[in-house]
C-alpha cells in the first residue's frame, strides 16, 4: 500500500515574490511557463501559494525569472525533493 505524502505548504511570501519576479521580467503567465517548459496552470499555483516546486522547477523557475540570490536562496530553501519531476519513480525510469 502506497504512503500518501503529506502537502506541502508554501510560506505566504513565495507566490507573490514569484509572481513579482515573472512581471519585472515583463512575462506573461503564458510565456513564463513556456520559458519554463511548465503548465500555465501549474506557473499560476506556485505564485498563488497553492503548491511547492520541486528542486529541478524551483532551478528552472529562478534562471527564467532571473531571481536575485536572495530570491533564489528562497525559492531553492522550500523546494522540495521528493515530488514532480524529483520523484524517485520519475528519476528511475
Amino acid at each position: 500500500m502506497a504512503v500518501a505524502r503529506q502537502r506541502r505548504t508554501p510560506p505566504p511570501e513565495l507566490g507573490p515574490m514569484l509572481g513579482a519576479a515573472r512581471m519585472r521580467r515583463g512575462l506573461r503567465l503564458r510565456e513564463a511557463a513556456r520559458l519554463a517548459s511548465l503548465n500555465p496552470s501549474y506557473l499560476l499555483k506556485l505564485e498563488t501559494g497553492q503548491r511547492v516546486p520541486s528542486r529541478t522547477v524551483a532551478g528552472i523557475l529562478a534562471d527564467v525569472l532571473q531571481l536575485d540570490d536572495i530570491e533564489r536562496e528562497q525559492l531553492l530553501a522550500v523546494a522540495v525533493d521528493d515530488a514532480g519531476r524529483d520523484h524517485p519513480a520519475k528519476r528511475s525510469a
